[in-house]
């Protein structure tokens, strides 16, 4: 007799759970360990559900139909497997015989209800899985209509055993068993104690990978306690619980195969049995049942760390959503559109829906092969494809090529809550699916309605945004109301978690900081005024890429590279180099070079950085500095063992997955989301790679922890979106009697007209709209200049952010908007100043570089919060005071040069090629004169600034609130651009 707290004690109290939930008993002597069946009841499952086809059997097999019937069975599960032959049957002599029948997605046919009510779920306990040694046993099986589909390996804490325990017993067992072989036998196999639980769909001996199968506890691995139960009872109690059991055969588990490739030819397939971990089924479970209930037009975000397996996640939850009906057995969307820049997933996607399925042609990736990708896009929403896969890129580009679309509900799928989705991008896409017919807009105030509304919710437009690092934007706009104001994720994984459960590595374990140590000196004698803003940058940037700065860490670089890393994953480790700039990207490979040569190393550099870099006289490009290496042929160069280290300059410092990559070097400031992301570079996992290393050079550990708090666990925002603050500044605007509403009212007349939509002479019209207010302004003294100019800027900033999430019914808002972004760009600016180089005046006096911080970043198990736009009040813009050059000097050398960064130039490069790459801007510059072309892209400009704002805020808060440095960038670009569109057309 079992005592209460030994394992006997623990089988038979699952035994009895799931007795108690339609499961039956099923005696382990019923078994047949040849054939790795309970062959009495798959035969009376066969006859009681199918009279027909079993009478068809017995006219075949002239009274020997049940041994015939086995044989066929077992053959067809040694060729076809057990998943296989559970979801399409077995077809035999002409007959095809279901072994199992599965939930229909509506209840429209009774019929197949009743037959999925007869299938027979099965717990045996102490099975006897072994022919050749009938001893053996596993401690529970589970059944499906006589084939065994899991295992379970039970063991007890109480008696100092644990899952680990279970998990070395599987190892030990004979894989080649016909219950325990791969995909012929049982599905999955778990180890379970009373605290966790693992799982492997294929035993290999030492090999077995298993994984953990726990719901996560505050924010990290384990299970939550349960009052009087064990902490793993949600498994027997709910997961194996029979709709949920029969739900994850039939719409989770799959085999997913991997071509083996040797020379471009495939020489052998791998395949894996994919069964979804807690945290992949759970959320993708409770997206269905909100969307069944909610319908279309609801928002979901989904914090998934990296290592949560998203790809799998998105590919289930889009095969659910296609044939999602509601309680009235009607379509939830018409389509699914799945938003990525992965290539990947347009063909894991394919595969498995066609393996949870059998069918081909439900997933249509948008490829440009039949013409432009914008038309292709809009032709497959048209044909109502059920499955559209296109990038974030192209999405918005159906604009231009259809101007209405039926009537229709979608799902959006976000393959990451990219920045470009909470701003002009996202209006942009729910403005296409709306539905919104310009021939049915008569006046100029239902375009007005409609712009509004296009920034705000639809009833037909449901988001599904998976993303590892919310933005703060990216939470209010998809996130859920937290109860206190804020918001917060519809589903978390959380990088706490995916740590805990090893399918990332901490990347702060082991986290080295230098500090550097300047003394910067004057050595011409006359002392030029220059404005300080600029100076501090500049001296920044001549410290950074002064040759002795860069050779001293290029020198620590390489010797911890030979003596810490090299020898890490069995000698194939690898490092990356973050700089901050272009220029600094190309000084350190070159100077690597030097030092690799010198010391005659067993070494090699590549670099990444974009377009061309004039330095010291020559002119370099990341083609021509790898030995002629393309762009795109790069990652698989680093992949190599040709290469050791990659020098970056703002390229693959997001989406780059490297398992070899160990150790990482930084010399950028780094915070934020960008902090996260470029770490995060390192946290892959890989066979023999059991730790990451980080030598900074720029920032200080406090910095780093405080980047990535907000991120471990659950990350919220609590700024609430006031709707009475944009009247509050709309009023102050009207106080200053600069414009009247007149003024306005003419404006959105001309502007919301179709009929003036690309007309030449609507361009005029709005210029001398803005010109009365324009002259108001300039007859005003400077101080209400400043102050109208300022909280002009504030209403504009936060109308922008505030209209993607509160939608305003009263078109007076929008209305003042797109008045108020025409005259801000009218409004005169103070003169620019060129940017200050510094090159014979300053000389590097003293440098000193040392370790100052070592160790573990430790960081807070609690929920993280990010920061929205803080700025929605007045104020004026700050000025770049005149200061004599020796006193910026000395300020620097107060400040040891540890504070500035350099990142600003490779931003503004990226802003250009964004202004580059927007076919509408291209073909203005092409066909408008220079001030012409100047209204719409100094508009343009600042939103693409708000757009990219969390990527470099400071450079952000300058171009918003000091004009100088506002003109200088904005001429600066429009000029860039202006030139090359009209290049790129010659």
């Amino acid at each position: 007799m079992s005592k209460p707290y030994d394992e006997k004690a623990f089988e038979n109290e699952i035994a009895a759970a799931l007795l108690e939930r339609d499961y039956v008993r099923v005696p382990s002597d019923r078994f047949d360990a040849e054939r790795g069946l309970f062959p009495q009841q798959i035969v009376s499952f066969v006859k009681e559900t199918q009279p027909e086809a079993w009478d068809k059997l017995e006219t075949a097999h002239k009274g020997n139909t049940r041994q015939r019937f086995l044989q066929e069975l077992t053959s067809a599960l040694e060729r076809q497997g057990t998943l296989e032959l559970l979801r399409h049957g077995l077809r035999t002599t002409g007959t095809k015989i279901d072994l199992a029948t599965f939930q229909p997605n509506t209840g429209i046919n009774p019929e197949l209800q009743r037959k999925y009510d007869a299938n027979v779920l099965g717990v045996t306990q102490q099975l006897h899985h072994s022919a050749t040694n009938p001893d053996r046993s596993v401690d529970l099986a589970l059944s499906l209509n006589g084939i065994p589909v899991a295992t379970a390996e039970l063991k007890n804490t109480f008696t100092d055993q644990t899952t680990q325990d279970a998990r070395e017993q599987y190892k030990n067992r004979d894989p080649s068993e016909p219950v325990l072989r791969f995909k012929r036998g049982a599905l999955v196999h778990f180890a379970i104690d009373q605290n966790e639980v693992y799982y492997t769909t294929e035993l290999d001996g030492d090999d077995t990978k298993f994984l953990p199968f726990n719901k996560g506890h505050e924010k990290g691995g384990g299970n939550p306690p349960r009052e009087d139960d064990h902490r793993t009872a949600y498994l027997w109690k709910e997961v194996w619980e029979k709709d949920s059991w029969m739900d994850i055969i039939q719409r989770f588990i799959h085999i997913d195969t991997e071509e083996i490739k040797k020379d471009g030819i495939t020489v052998e397939e791998d395949e894996t049995l994919i069964f979804p971990r807690y945290h992949q089924l759970e959320c993708v479970r409770q997206l269905v049942d909100s969307a069944k209930r909610d319908g279309s037009g609801e928002d979901y975000l989904i914090q998934h760390s990296t290592g949560s397996g998203k790809s799998k996640s998105i590919a289930w939850l889009v095969h659910r959503l296609v044939s999602l009906h509601n309680d009235d057995d009607e379509a939830v969307f018409d389509g699914v559109v799945v938003v990525t820049d992965r290539t990947i997933l347009d063909e894991q996607l394919r595969n498995t829906i066609y393996e949870l399925d059998h069918k081909t042609g439900v997933v249509h990736g948008i490829t440009g092969e039949k013409g432009p990708k914008s038309e292709e896009l809009a032709d497959a929403l048209e044909a109502g494809k059920p499955v559209i896969i296109t990038t974030l890129q192209t999405f918005p580009y159906v604009i231009e090529h259809t101007q209405s679309l039926p009537e229709r509900d979608y799902a959006v799928v976000v393959d990451e809550a990219h920045s470009s989705q909470t701003g002009e991008m996202s209006a942009e896409m729910k403005g296409i699916l709306s539905g919104v017919d310009e021939q049915e807009i008569d006046d100029a105030e239902d375009a007005i309605v409609a712009s509004a509304e296009a920034r705000s919710k639809q009833p037909n437009l449901s988001f599904f945004a998976f993303t590892a690092t919310p933005k703060a934007k990216t939470l209010q706009m998809f996130g859920e109301p937290d109860g206190d104001g804020g918001y917060e994720p519809f589903h978390l994984y959380s990088m706490q978690q995916a740590i805990d459960e090893r399918f990332i590595l901490d990347v702060l374990r082991n986290y080295t900081t230098y500090k550097t140590f300047y003394n910067v000196a004057k050595i011409v004698e006359e002392d030029p005024q220059v404005p300080e803003k600029k100076a501090v940058k500049a001296i920044s940037r001549f410290l950074k890429l002064h040759p002795h700065n860069v050779s001293q860490k290029v020198e620590i670089i390489v010797e911890h590279f030979r003596n810490s890393t090299q020898h890490k994953i069995g000698g194939k480790a690898k490092a990356m180099i973050v700089t901050s700039s272009r220029s600094h990207a190309v000084r350190y490979k070159k100077a690597l070079d030097e030092y690799i040569e010198e010391n005659g190393y067993d070494l090699s550099a590549l670099v990444a950085f974009s377009g061309t870099v004039e330095d010291d006289g020559q002119s370099y490009t990341e083609e021509g500095m790898n030995d002629g290496i393309k762009e795109s042929e790069l990652p698989n160069a680093f992949d190599s063992q040709a290469h050791q280290i990659l020098v970056v300059a703002d390229k693959y410092q997001t989406g780059f997955d490297q398992p070899l990559l160990h150790t990482m070097y930084v010399d950028k400031k780094l915070s934020g989301i960008q902090a996260v992301q470029t770490l995060s570079r390192l946290n892959r996992t890989h066979p023999g790679k059991e730790d990451t290393f980080v030598l900074d050079f720029e920032n200080e550990q406090s910095e780093i922890k405080e980047a990535f708090e907000p991120f471990y666990g659950k990350t919220t925002v609590t700024e609430e979106t006031d709707p009475q603050h944009l009247q509050q500044l709309a009023s102050e605007l009207k106080a200053f009697r600069i414009y009247d509403q007149s003024d306005v009212d003419r404006f959105a007349e001309v502007f919301f007209d179709p009929e003036n939509t690309g007309t030449e002479g609507a361009h005029a019209k709005l210029s001398s709209l803005v010109q009365p207010a324009r002259d108001e302004f300039m007859v005003s003294n400077e101080e209400t200049q400043e102050e109208f100019r300022s909280t002009l800027r504030s209403f504009l900033r936060l109308y922008k952010f505030q209209s993607q999430i509160v939608s305003y019914a009263d078109t007076h808002l929008e209305k003042l908007y797109t008045f108020g972004r025409f005259l801000y760009k009218e409004l005169p600016k103070g003169s620019g100043q060129s940017a200050v180089e510094f090159d014979d005046e300053l000389a590097l006096q003293y440098y000193r570089l040392e370790k100052s911080e070592e160790g573990e970043i430790k960081l807070n198990e609690t929920n993280g919060e990010v920061q929205g736009p803080t700025e929605t009040g007045t104020g004026g813009g700050s000025e770049d005071d005149e200061v004599e050059l020796s006193t910026i000097v000395e300020k620097i050398n107060e400040k040891l040069g540890t504070d500035f960064t350099e990142a600003d130039q490779l931003f503004l490069e990226q802003l250009k090629e964004d202004a580059l790459e927007d076919d509408h801007l291209r073909r203005s510059a092409r066909v408008n004169s220079r001030e012409n072309f100047a209204l719409e892209f100094d508009s343009v400009l600042t939103e693409m600034f708000i757009d990219r704002m969390d990527q470099n805020q400071e450079l952000f808060a300058e171009f918003m609130d000091n004009d100088e440095v506002q003109e200088v960038i904005t001429e600066h670009l429009r000029h860039q651009v202006y030139q090359e569109s009209q290049q790129a057309e010659g």
